[in-house]
C-alpha cells in the first residue's frame, strides 16, 4: 500500500516518514490470541534493537496491558479521540520492556467505538510521526469500519484464527469484509460502488454471493473500472497466522484457508506458519506477565521471534528492491 493514498486519506510517503511499518493483528472473532501475539511481537521486536509503540485499537475492550504485564495507565487513546490531550505522544506509556513503550486504549467509553473518519485519518498520521521505529496494532474483533480502517491503513495486515469452525467462519467475514471495504474507499473505484454496496448485502437478488461474483458483475458493466479493481484487490496481500495448533491437520487448516481465498477472493494470502498451542500462555496471563518474559525456552517464544525474523528480512529486501 506504500506510495499511493492511503485508505484513510493521507499519502504515504516512507522515506520521509518516522515509522517505518505499522504492523496491524486483526480477526473475526474474539479469543483467538490477538493480544497475546501482538504483545509477543512486540517485546520480541523490540529485543532486535528497534524502537517498537504497541497500540491498543480494540475500543471499549482494552486487555493489551495485561498481556504486556503493565499497569493501567493515565491517559489512553480515549483522551485523544475525545481531544482532552492534543498530541498522541501524551497516550505512551513506559514499559519495563527496553525499546517498547504502548499505548492503551483501555478505560473508553462506549462511543469512542465510533470514531469519525476526520479522527481516524487525524490518528493515523500522528501515528506515523510517533518516536518509534515499528508499531504494532492490536485491534479488536469483529468487522466494525474503524477495526476495518485501521487493518487496511496499516503496512502488513496479520490475521489469526483458531483451528475451529466458528473461528474460520468469523476469519472469513473479516477477510471478506476488510476485501469489499478496502474497495469501496479507492477514490478510483467510486464507479463501482452499486456493485460493491449490492455484494456487501447477502441477501442481494443480482447473485453476488463472492468477491469473485463481484468482479464478473463489474467487468460486464465496465470492463475499465474492472481493470482497476483487478489491480486494487492484487495489492491487497493479508498474512495468516494459525493460533494454538495441536495436530498436523491443524496445521493443514492455514493451507485450505489460503487455496479458498485466492478461489473465491483472488487474494494471494501469505500463510506465515503456526503457533503451537502451549499451556505456558495460560499461566502467563494468570500471573499478568508477558510469555515472551515468562516462558522465554518455550516453543512458542521461538515461533514468534521467527515470524519476526520473517517480516524483518522480507521488510528489508522490498526496501532494497525500491531502492
Amino acid at each position: 500500500m506504500d506510495g499511493h493514498p492511503s485508505l484513510l486519506g493521507e499519502t504515504r510517503h516512507p522515506t520521509t516518514r518516522r515509522v517505518r511499518q505499522i504492523w496491524a493483528i486483526g480477526g473475526g472473532k474474539g479469543g483467538v490470541g490477538k493480544s497475546l501475539l501482538s504483545s509477543s511481537l512486540a517485546i520480541s521486536l523490540s529485543r532486535t534493537g528497534h524502537k517498537v509503540l504497541a497500540v491498543d485499537l480494540d475500543l471499549g475492550g482494552a486487555n493489551l496491558h495485561t498481556t504486556l504485564g503493565v499497569d493501567l495507565p493515565r491517559q489512553t487513546l480515549n483522551d485523544y479521540f475525545s481531544e482532552r490531550v492534543s498530541q498522541i505522544s501524551a497516550c505512551v506509556s513506559p514499559t519495563s520492556i527496553p525499546n517498547l513503550e504502548f499505548i492503551s486504549g483501555a478505560q473508553d467509553s462506549v462511543s469512542i467505538a465510533n470514531v469519525p473518519e476526520a479522527q481516524k485519518a487525524r490518528f493515523m498520521n500522528a501515528i506515523r510521526e510517533v518516536d518509534a521505529d515499528y508499531v504494532i496494532f492490536d485491534l479488536g474483533a469483529g468487522t466494525a469500519s474503524h477495526t476495518l480502517d485501521f487493518f487496511l491503513a496499516s503496512d502488513i495486515n496479520l490475521v489469526t484464527l483458531l483451528p475451529e469452525p466458528t473461528s474460520i467462519e468469523n476469519g472469513y467475514r473479516f477477510l471478506k469484509s476488510a476485501y469489499f471495504r478496502r474497495l469501496w474507499l479507492n477514490p478510483r473505484l467510486h464507479g463501482a460502488r452499486q456493485w460493491i454496496e449490492i455484494a456487501m448485502d447477502a441477501k442481494n437478488n443480482e447473485g453476488i454471493r463472492s468477491p469473485s461474483d463481484l468482479f464478473r458483475a463489474a467487468t460486464r458493466d465496465n470492463p475499465d473500472l474492472a481493470a482497476v479493481m483487478k489491480a486494487e484487490i492484487e495489492r491487497f496481500r493479508p498474512k495468516l497466522i494459525l493460533n494454538q495448533v495441536r495436530t498436523h491437520s491443524d496445521i493443514e487448516i492455514g493451507f485450505s484457508v489460503k487455496t479458498v481465498c485466492k478461489k473465491y477472493f483472488g487474494i494471494d494470502m501469505d500463510y506465515l506458519g503456526y503457533l503451537d498451542y502451549d499451556s505456558a500462555v495460560w499461566q502467563a496471563i494468570r500471573r499478568k506477565r508477558p510469555v515472551m518474559l515468562e516462558f522465554p525456552n518455550s516453543k512458542l517464544v521461538t515461533s514468534i521471534d521467527r515470524l519476526v525474523d520473517y517480516l524483518l528480512k522480507k521488510h528489508a529486501d522490498q526496501r532494497s528492491s525500491i531502492l
